[in-house]
């Protein structure tokens, strides 16, 4: 099984985002099992998982881990391909993010459509990969930073594009022959903060002192205007062949 997988095709991306479907390969994707296994676990009649499962078969989202006699009855171990799924923007190609429609290095917007292109490319690349039954070279970073003032956000940016900069006009040979493409993707964004869980307040009798357990002090609550520290992130990957 894969960590993760890209979904490429517009109609496996359906069948994927069928909420059932979505459900039996969570399912699948922690251990093999038959249907009549996940008839119980979904509530739905064995006949009708039968259903679902062929359909996400079809589109190589599940596939076949093995058969065991129950009874007079042979029955289908399935299990899914990857421990999660991405669904790469071929799947709307026609209204898929083009970030060299504009560039705005401050737009958020633009980084998404650069994400999505990420996603795109790098999908690609791991079907061709596979296919030609070769490894890909990838590289990417992810770290976090935190700033202590916007100034001090800016000069990181600063010097960061410089750095990549200098980096890209030293190793960069337009003239090599055999000379393969890469891209680099840079990004910094702020970090998403965890939901904060507050818990039931406990009764207690009106005689006993006792603060309550789901009690949370004013401070650990973030306010709602409070920004979170910038998360970085650096990708290289070979460029593949231009989109039609």
């Amino acid at each position: 099984m894969l960590d993760v997988t890209v979904i490429e095709d517009a109609e496996a991306a359906a069948v994927s985002l069928d909420p059932i479907r979505a459900r039996l390969l969570a399912e699948l994707a922690a251990g093999p099992a038959s249907a009549a296994m996940l008839a119980g676990k979904v509530g739905l009649p064995r006949q009708k998982v039968n259903y679902h499962l062929k359909a996400l078969e079809r589109h190589g989202l599940v596939e076949l881990a093995g058969e065991r006699r129950k009874g007079n009855v042979t029955e289908r171990l399935m299990r899914a391909t990857a421990a999660s799924y991405v669904i790469s923007p071929l799947a709307l190609a026609a209204v898929q993010p083009d970030p060299d429609r504009f560039r705005d290095q401050l737009s958020a917007r633009w980084l998404l459509a650069l994400g999505a292109r990420l996603v795109r490319d790098v999908g690609a690349l791991i079907t061709g990969a596979a296919k030609a039954r070769k490894r890909l070279a990838t590289y990417a970073l992810d770290g976090e930073v935190t700033f202590a003032s916007a100034a001090d956000r800016a000069a990181f940016i600063e010097e960061l594009t410089q750095g990549v900069g200098a980096l890209i006009r030293k190793y960069h040979d337009g003239n090599a022959e055999g000379g393969r493409d890469h891209r680099i993707v840079v990004a910094v964004h702020p970090t998403l903060k965890p939901e904060v869980t507050v818990k039931p307040e406990v009764t207690v009798k009106p005689e006993a002192t006792v603060k309550p357990e789901g009690t949370v002090e004013p401070a650990a609550i973030a306010a709602p205007e409070t920004v979170a520290a910038p998360e970085t992130a650096l990708a290289a990957a070979p460029t593949p062949p231009a989109q039609d």
